[in-house]
């Protein structure tokens, strides 16, 4: 009888063994202010979720869903700045 060795293990642990490379960690520093940004609104959200929301917590918010939007413009148009052509 063959017997059927389980190839897929060694191809993951492999897998598990490798550092970020600096452009994942690039990538990472360009989207962290995003990302704190949507903490931010989450920290916001999870204050009110077992009270009902102020109007202090309703102006938090509003301002954290703006800095998202500001982020995520901001990273976007940074983005866009590699590429040439495209609409104006």
């Amino acid at each position: 009888m063959n017997t059927i060795a389980a190839l897929q293990a060694s191809v993951t642990a492999a897998s598990l063994d490798f550092e970020p490379t600096a452009a994942e960690l690039d990538a990472i520093d360009a989207e962290m202010p995003l990302i704190l940004a949507e903490v931010d609104l989450l920290d916001a959200e999870i204050m009110t979720i077992d009270r009902t929301p102020t109007e202090l917590d309703e102006r938090r918010i509003r301002r954290a869903r703006r800095r998202v939007l500001a982020e995520r413009r901001s990273l976007t148009n940074r983005a866009g700045l590699g590429r040439a052509g495209g609409a104006a």
